[in-house]
């Protein structure tokens, strides 16, 4: 005798789909049996037209001929619509089990996400805050996307775990994670989170920081592979890749011969830059970031600190030459605000111009600089902090060879960013100029 419990446990997994079940199977009972009636009175006309009728055909043609009609279609109209409807519960029941979080519906999420794979192949480099708010806005239009992401934060949480871990910097690496990711917030907020100053040996820890170090440990030193699984943690939309996978540093020549190492200490120094370094100069590049920039349709560079997360990218070798022979359009998002004790007082131009001056090539075609201006009391706060706008000097940057992507792709609220959405729409738009 089977018990109970056993067919508790046979039916467990048809859980919520019972009546949809219920449903599908009475739909497809009645569409056939619509369907069987009205192939019924089809072959009946046909045979009368041949003149081949028989007894059987005979008594059907016996019944009234518009109640059978209607009778074949009511059935076809019912069971077509109770099978819809049974496959809807279905697929609403199925999207709730597997992921609860998506409120668009299995097939608007499935399309989407078929939309995003179709997308074109985007690289975007760079570091820190400008390009974790980058991504936001490509990952709306492709999940084909490689963010190459310099590795010389040795400052915070990111330098403390150099020292007692010896791993590779994963401060801007989970910055551009949480940015790609298509988990729930809380997940991504999680990975955020950090601890405050009465935290002990945890104080000034980003949680997702941590995590990357167990998985480097999980991982047996892999850095890359650690990454890697935090992206699947994370469900993101491409791929976040470090420009080198060794240690390095860097180094800053500042006016009057001081030479600093460190990013950090570079930041700090005050004085004017007029040459940045990596140190190692040798050091290894990373292959994948270099299949990313042959393969991709755009390249964006920044936004981003133009001494500090922008040229170390371009220093690895074997980065500028193989965006020099990348045929895809190649963009360079200026910072809509200065930075002190690394741009204070640069233009657009002169962002421009640093670069050129470090790697020594030309290596993107357009310049994305932004011409809206911040309300006075933000421009003021900014001001006590040794901060200014951009000065959008367009027509030296024309003048040097480059195209000019002008326009208002600011976003303003306690701080001035670039608004993830307005520029990720002017980016794509190149692809079509």
């Amino acid at each position: 005798m089977i018990r109970k419990r056993s067919i508790r446990r046979l039916l467990a997994p048809t859980a919520g789909f019972r009546s949809a079940a219920v449903i599908l199977l009475f739909g497809l009972l009645f569409f056939l049996l619509g369907a069987s009636l009205a192939f019924h009175i089809v072959v009946d006309k046909l045979q009368a037209l041949y003149n081949f009728s028989n007894h059987w055909m005979r008594a059907v043609s016996d019944t009234p001929e518009l109640a059978t009609h209607f009778l074949a279609g009511s059935l076809l109209f019912l069971g077509g619509f109770m099978v819809f409807y049974g496959a809807r519960r279905a697929l609403w029941r199925l999207q709730e089990t597997v992921n609860p979080n998506v409120k668009t519906g299995l097939i608007a999420e499935f399309r989407r996400r078929q939309e995003l794979a179709q997308g074109p192949r985007i690289v975007a480099m760079g570091g820190g805050t400008g390009l974790s708010t980058l991504l936001r806005g490509l990952k709306q239009h492709s999940s084909n996307i490689t963010a190459i992401v310099t590795v010389t934060d040795d400052g915070g949480s990111s330098g403390r775990l150099i020292q007692d871990k010896g791993m590779i910097p994963p401060g801007d690496i989970r910055n551009c994670l949480v940015a790609l990711a298509d988990a729930e917030k809380s997940l991504s907020d999680l990975f955020q989170h950090r601890f405050k100053d009465d935290s002990g040996t945890l104080s000034g820890h980003a949680i997702g920081n941590l995590l990357i170090a167990a998985l480097v440990d999980q991982c047996h030193g892999d850095f890359e592979k650690a990454v890697a699984k935090a992206s699947e943690v994370l469900n993101i939309r491409g791929r976040v890749v470090p420009a080198t996978l060794d240690h390095v540093r860097l180094r800053a020549l500042l006016e009057g011969g001081i030479e600093v190492c460190g990013e950090t200490a570079i930041a700090d120094a005050g004085g004017k830059i007029r040459r940045i370094y990596l140190d190692p100069p040798d050091a290894a590049v990373n292959k994948l970031a270099l299949a990313a920039i042959q393969d991709a349709d755009l390249v964006v560079i920044g936004p981003g600190s133009v001494f500090t997360s922008i040229i170390p990218n371009l220093l690895v070798p074997g980065m500028k030459e193989t965006l020099k022979a990348s045929t895809a359009p190649k963009v360079y998002v200026c910072n809509v605000m200065t930075q002190p004790g690394e741009s204070q007082g640069f233009s657009a131009s002169e962002h421009v111009t640093a670069i050129l001056n470090s790697v020594e090539s030309r290596i993107f075609d357009y310049v994305m600089v932004n011409d809206g201006i911040p309300s006075e009391d933000i421009l003021a706060r900014y001001r006590e902090s040794g901060q200014h706008l951009v000065d959008a000097d367009t027509d030296l940057i024309r003048a040097t060879g480059f195209r000019v992507i002008q326009g208002n792709f600011m976003s303003q609220t306690d701080v001035v960013r670039h608004d993830p959405m307005r520029v990720a729409n002017r980016l794509l738009a190149v692809l079509s100029d």
